[in-house]
């Protein structure tokens, strides 16, 4: 490991004292493992959403396999080191959570029924973990790339909140906010569970179903 300091497994580290990383990006571009589409092109009339539910391994798999999702590609978000490594990242040391960025048609998707995928998909309310994997790196967060988004995201965080107390849950930790430096993540774990098909995966849900509708009542 190259740095680690036990105080930052689970509070985020502060700006100041977050490893320095680096100038030059880990992933050169390339061709989505899966679909063949590029990790870093936009096209138009594609929008992009960042979310982060765990262990990005399994989390990129179930948004790649959702009907109009473009690409997908795994990085760190949130955080303070610039061009992290998955070593680093996982220390502590730069504050960054282990993140994907979905490109999506909004044509074929909406992005109500990606925030229906993300909410359902892990426990937002578990700080900074997710299951047996504790740390920072693995913190629920939503970052947005549009004012519209935003507000969408906003509403569907209320709307699940909602839904997990009546349910007798805790209340969600999830980090929203406006999307921040994005950095892609080392090769090998671009679609990895599609390179390795029983590599490991703890994404696992609440059980507790996300409206796509404003509750009555």
């Amino acid at each position: 490991m190259a740095w680690f300091d036990k105080r930052w497994k689970t509070t985020q580290i502060p700006a100041e004292e977050a490893l320095p990383g680096r100038a030059e990006a880990i992933l050169m571009p390339r061709p989505h493992f899966v679909t063949g589409a590029s990790l870093t092109e936009i096209k138009p009339g594609e929008e992009v959403i960042i979310f982060a539910l765990g262990c990005f391994w399994g989390a990129e798999r179930i948004f790649w396999e959702a009907k109009g999702v473009v690409s997908t590609a795994v990085g760190y978000a949130g955080g303070h080191t610039p061009n992290a490594t998955y070593q680093e990242v996982c220390s502590g040391g730069t504050g960054h959570t282990e993140a994907v960025r979905v490109v999506y048609d909004p044509a074929r998707i909406s992005l109500e029924e990606l925030l229906k995928i993300f909410w359902e998909s892990h426990d937002p309310t578990q700080g900074m973990r997710q299951g047996n994997d504790v740390g920072t790196q693995y913190r629920s967060a939503v970052y947005w790339t549009t004012d519209a988004q935003k507000d969408v995201v906003l509403a569907s965080a209320d709307m699940y909140a909602h839904a997990l107390d009546k349910a007798g849950r805790g209340a969600p930790t999830t980090e929203l906010a406006q999307v921040g430096p994005f950095y892609y993540a080392e090769d090998e774990h671009q679609q990895y569970l599609a390179k390795n098909p029983a590599g490991y995966c703890g994404i696992d849900g609440t059980g507790v179903v996300c409206p796509l509708a404003p509750p009555i009542g």
